[in-house]
């Protein structure tokens, strides 16, 4: 009897540890939610590529991702929320890049290359492109997108590369002050490209890398050659 009892107390830990990778636990739930989120993004990205944001309906942004109309609710409270979710996931890390780190040892405008690039190869030439797009679009009807937009990416954005130029100034390596009156200047050519690829690019490619090469030099002066 008392091997048996044994036995009997040693399989019990063994129940409790299968239970632990069940796909029952929290942590599972959690991934699967996440994974109905992401689809629903997905899924409301397309349809206002689309439609556009007025015309887009919750019902088929749900029978897109392949959920219930109910599920969407669990995640987002209207249509806005959806689209700042968008603005938040596709474009808000990539202005965080703009930040100057404590010591930066490379010269300013290669970190400024460095963002107008990733800005374009990520944003101006992919599906984020067209969320830029529908703000200019669909802004003016919806000022809470545009607002939420201008206080998440353009205040930062601006912010991050006002101190850039500042630093450049300091630097000697921009000679006109009155530039960090309009950072926007700056980041000009990657905005173009981003209008440019929807409206005319069909007419006349535009080689937005080129154009920012010679956006810079005549912000910096002409890279000197060894």
């Amino acid at each position: 009897m008392a091997n048996a009892s044994k036995s009997t107390g040693a399989a019990k830990p063994a129940r409790r540890q299968a239970g632990d990778v069940s796909p029952a636990t929290p942590s599972n739930r959690a991934e699967r939610a996440a994974e109905r989120r992401a689809a629903i993004v997905e899924a409301a990205l397309d349809e206002f590529i689309a439609r556009g944001f007025t015309a887009t309906r919750l019902d088929d942004v749900a029978k897109r991702a392949g959920v219930a109309k109910g599920t969407i609710y669990l995640h987002f409270k209207d249509k806005e929320s959806m689209f700042e979710e968008l603005i938040s996931t596709a474009i808000v890390p990539l202005i965080g890049r703009l930040v100057p780190p404590p010591s930066m040892n490379g010269s300013v405008r290669d970190a400024l290359e460095g963002f107008a690039k990733a800005f374009i190869q990520e944003v101006a030439t992919t599906r984020r492109g067209d969320i830029v797009r529908l703000i200019v679009a669909e802004g003016p009807r919806f000022p809470a997108i545009a607002d939420f937009y201008y206080r998440e990416v353009i205040s930062r954005g601006l912010a991050g590369m006002r101190a850039l130029i500042e630093l450049a100034i300091a630097r000697g390596e921009i000679k006109q002050p009155e530039l960090v009156r309009f950072p926007q200047i700056v980041v000009a050519p990657a905005i173009i490209a981003v209008i440019w690829k929807s409206l005319f690019e069909r007419h006349s490619p535009l080689d937005a890398l080129e154009m920012l090469r010679v956006h810079f030099d005549l912000i910096f002066g002409e890279r000197r050659t060894t």
